[in-house]
């Protein structure tokens, strides 16, 4: 972890573009309450290929950016998507003033039988890199626990690896609940030495079978121990957040004390849990 260490702390707040206008007012709650409490780096919106999702993703960009003030990120998936569709987008991003993108491979489009012009991230990585040079900070996808669709764990960091050398400036993992998965994957990239800031992906606990299925889909290990002290509160939700707070604040601190670069916090558009952790650590910002 001595590469980490010497990185600057980093901390920021990851959105979905909401489908309403409600959804968005919420959003702009939830964001100015994060900005007033967490004072983040920047918000990232993940991205949606093609259509009316796409044109969510813009939209919600923007107007965090008008409420908050702060840097946005926005996610930027390849797959399904053309060269020219991507050069569009990139084009308005950076008439918007935005100078950091969260890209990634992400998944086939409903409905969608061809790849599109690129397959994987590194791919876009090295494609925004000859259209923009280093007018943006790009973050990439990592996988402590490996990402579900890898043939083996060496492929895997191989693929992380490319994603580095294309020109990516640093990597915001998926969330995690066993520590040393993450000790281990920085190790691992220190070994290949790749010298970039790998930000730990948090996920509070709120609701346990959304977090469940969730898991189950997206290749997160729920450690046992954590899965059946979940399981044992049944419906009793406010004991689920409470206990869900305890061990995602002692999970977050140990990140901390131990040399992470940051926390990039998913919030699914909910600011509470996500205040309740920070004002539970001892950060300096």
């Amino acid at each position: 972890m001595q590469s980490q260490k010497k990185f600057k702390h980093s901390f920021s707040c990851e959105f979905f573009p909401p489908k309403t206008e409600q959804g968005m007012e919420k959003l702009h709650n939830t964001s100015r309450q994060l900005k007033d409490v967490i004072k983040p780096d920047y918000f990232s919106v993940t991205f949606g290929a093609g259509g009316s999702t796409r044109e969510r993703t813009f939209e919600a960009v923007k107007q965090i950016k008008l409420a908050s003030d702060i840097d946005v990120a926005p996610h930027l998936s390849c797959m399904g998507s053309s060269r020219d569709q991507l050069t569009e987008v990139l084009d308005n991003y950076k008439q918007q003033g935005i100078r950091r993108i969260v890209t990634l491979r992400g998944d086939m489009p409903s409905g969608m039988v061809t790849a599109g012009d690129f397959n994987h991230a590194n791919e876009l990585v090295s494609f925004i890199r000859q259209q923009h040079g280093e007018h943006f900070k790009l973050e990439v996808a990592a996988y402590p626990e490996f990402h579900p669709q890898a043939e083996t764990a060496t492929q895997d960091l191989l693929n992380f690896k490319r994603k580095i050398e294309a020109g990516a400036n640093g990597a915001i993992t998926q969330y995690f609940y066993n520590i040393d998965a993450y000790f281990r994957f920085v190790e691992s990239c220190e070994q290949m030495a790749l010298d970039i800031p790998i930000m730990p992906g948090i996920m509070p606990i709120t609701n346990f079978t959304s977090l469940s299925r969730f898991s189950d889909t997206c290749g997160a290990e729920i450690p046992r121990w954590l899965r059946k002290r979940l399981q044992d509160y049944g419906d009793d939700i406010a004991s689920i957040k409470a206990f869900g707070a305890d061990v995602v604040t002692d999970l977050c601190q140990k990140l901390l004390d131990a040399g992470a670069p940051g926390l990039h916090f998913y919030t699914l558009n909910q600011a509470e849990a996500t205040i309740k952790i920070w004002e539970r650590l001892s950060i300096e910002r």
